[in-house]
């Protein structure tokens, strides 16, 4: 089963501070511990939101938001993508991190990615072959 784990923002991270050199090699070390484990696909923190855009859909009609965006408790500051074996497994790895806001509440958010066999018929064999010939051009790179 794959996990994003989602690392929300702070009013600290939205300002552009970066993380201490004490913070960084704590999650360094932790993503060490994540490799060896074998359940790191792919993991990245994030620029703030004031750097970011939205692009809005309404019908044909695209909108473009450009950032900073206000609600910083629903904004994300980095994630993970982990591989492993259930959603408790992901949740005891959650658990081991390093609090990735010190010195405040943080929060991390565990959600589970959808794999082919969960859209049904309606992913047909054609959209299945479609699906792997794009990702296996991914792969490639």
């Amino acid at each position: 089963m794959r996990f994003m784990i989602i690392i929300k923002a702070s009013q600290e991270s939205e300002a552009g501070a970066m993380p201490s050199q004490e913070l960084l090699t704590a999650m360094g070390n932790y993503n060490e511990e994540l490799v060896k484990a074998g359940i790191l696909l792919g993991g990245d923190g994030l620029h703030p939101s004031s750097k970011g855009a939205r692009v809005r859909f309404s019908g044909d009609q695209r909108t473009v938001i450009d950032g900073p965006f206000i609600e910083t408790k629903e904004l994300i500051a980095g994630f993970w993508l982990w591989q492993v074996k259930s959603r408790e497994e992901a949740i005891e790895w959650v658990k081991r991190c390093p609090n990735p806001m010190p010195g405040t509440e943080a929060e991390i958010e565990i959600r589970q990615v959808f794999e082919v066999e969960d859209f049904g018929a309606e992913f047909t064999p054609e959209l299945r072959e479609q699906e792997e010939r794009v990702f296996g051009q991914i792969k490639k790179r």
